[in-house]
């Protein structure tokens, strides 16, 4: 059986590195698969960040293109936040969530630090609830318990983006009725000249 203490401590210690201790130098494409596998929490291989994925988050706009072939603190940011919510939820809402949280009106540094200050607290809460599921006998409903939270915080994540998506729908039929109006009031002017 799968030490479940080695599970509880990873939870509690392994996190993402803070915004200031990502590398303030470019990075290649080999270099930042390998600094992924360190920022998030792993335990198969199959489920690590490969080059081709990279490459398809950069074709959908969910990650900046690369600098040349290098990729900086900014990209370090936007596939570690890529990489813990691909578990879990589509690329159209971490498109939007990521443009929200990274890329809105604040620094990419303070988005990355709120990311990263959520992740701590689900990490130690759900290191917390493990304390009291050790026992081998209770793996199913252990598993049962955790999927049941996971399915309670999908419910809640999945509500909150759709009204993120209803607030962003809304800014963008504002800014184009606006458009809309200046259009129409220039054309007006030019009529009377």
């Amino acid at each position: 059986m799968y030490d479940l203490t080695a599970l509880r401590e990873r939870l509690r210690t392994q996190r993402p590195v803070p915004w200031d201790q990502l590398p303030d130098f470019s990075l290649y494409m080999d270099q930042v698969l390998s600094y992924m596998d360190r920022q998030v929490i792993r335990f198969d291989e199959d489920d690590g960040l490969t080059a081709a994925m990279v490459n398809n988050y950069t074709k959908s706009g969910l990650v900046p293109r690369a600098e040349g072939k290098k990729y900086n603190r900014d990209h370090l940011a936007y596939l570690t936040a890529i990489c813990v919510l691909k578990r879990v939820m589509s690329t159209r809402d971490m498109d939007l969530l990521i443009r929200e949280e990274l890329q809105g009106d604040r620094p990419i540094s303070d988005g990355y630090a709120v990311f990263c200050g959520s992740l701590n607290k689900a990490l130690n809460a759900v290191a917390d609830e493990m304390e009291d599921r050790t026992g081998e006998e209770e793996l199913a409903d252990a598993a049962i318990h955790f999927a049941l939270m996971s399915y309670a915080a999908g419910v809640a994540s999945s509500r909150y983006v759709t009204l993120l998506r209803q607030r962003q729908e809304a800014r963008e039929e504002a800014a184009s009725a606006a458009h809309a109006k200046s259009k129409e009031r220039a054309k007006k002017e030019k009529e009377k000249d």
